[in-house]
């Protein structure tokens, strides 16, 4: 069995070697970062068993896996949380908290043996691993609004608001204390920086906040209308075309 450890901590790589060894298993390679590692697997065919460190010092070992269909099974020795990998238990052997447990380590290389020494290990998908362990951050939306008011500049905390409107091709914001403001944002712009589950784009004329919304009453052509605290300029009524989504919404 060859077996590759890429592992940028030499002292760790070391250690589990040692605890390879006396398991009567033999580390064919270490490898320490990406970039020796993209050089390495250029220039040699792929191992039947690789201990794969995640975070390594010149950045994520999946770079490598972008470069190559890696075929080899996977162990994954890790800080990161278990449940974090669980998932992908599938297309890897098995993943090792760090430190690395004497136990843990046989019964892997054990399940290794059992049910991939004899077949193809799939590729690993790298993307889909990505976003497990490294999810993306929360959007972040608006919390306050800031734009020009005559000579001022003025700021409005987004919990404030009412709703948003165009007319006469403007873009307005209606606050809670019956005010209209003028922005230069049209209500497709502003809507991508507003938090889904606060606001809604009712129709092409309005985005309303929820925790504004004071009543919502039955309207002709199965539509609703939207009673608002204190915007009584228009009336703000919920297309067709949205009314299905926007119950979904509310609940």
């Amino acid at each position: 069995m060859q077996i590759l450890i890429i592992e940028d901590e030499k002292p760790a790589a070391r250690m589990l070697q040692r605890k390879l060894e006396k398991l009567h298993l033999e580390v064919y390679k270490m490898l320490h970062s990406v970039e020796e590692s993209l050089q390495w697997f250029a220039e040699n065919p792929q191992p039947d068993l690789i201990f794969l460190d995640i975070q390594l010092s010149d950045g994520l070992s999946f770079e490598i896996f972008e470069h190559f269909s890696i075929k080899s099974a996977i162990i994954f020795t890790t800080a990161y949380d278990n449940y974090s990998l669980k998932a992908f238990s599938v297309n890897s052997v098995d993943y090792l908290l760090k430190p690395i447990d004497d136990k843990a380590l046989q019964k892997a290389i054990e399940k290794y043996q059992t049910h991939f020494s004899k077949v193809q290990s799939p590729a690993l998908n790298i993307d889909e691993l990505k976003k497990a362990l490294f999810p993306e951050a929360e959007k972040s939306y608006k919390n306050r609004l800031t734009f020009k008011h005559g000579n001022h500049l003025k700021i409005i905390d987004i919990q404030e608001v009412e709703c948003f409107f165009s007319e006469n091709k403007g873009t307005y914001i209606h606050t809670t204390d019956n005010r209209d403001y003028l922005i230069d944002q049209t209500l497709e712009q502003i809507e991508k920086d507003l938090h889904p589950n606060h606001f809604f784009r009712v129709s092409r004329k309005f985005i309303v906040q929820l925790k504004h919304i004071k009543d919502i009453l039955v309207y002709s052509n199965s539509r609703l209308k939207i009673v608002l605290p204190s915007y009584t300029q228009d009336e703000v009524i919920v297309s067709r075309e949205r009314v299905s989504e926007f119950k979904d919404w509310l609940n």
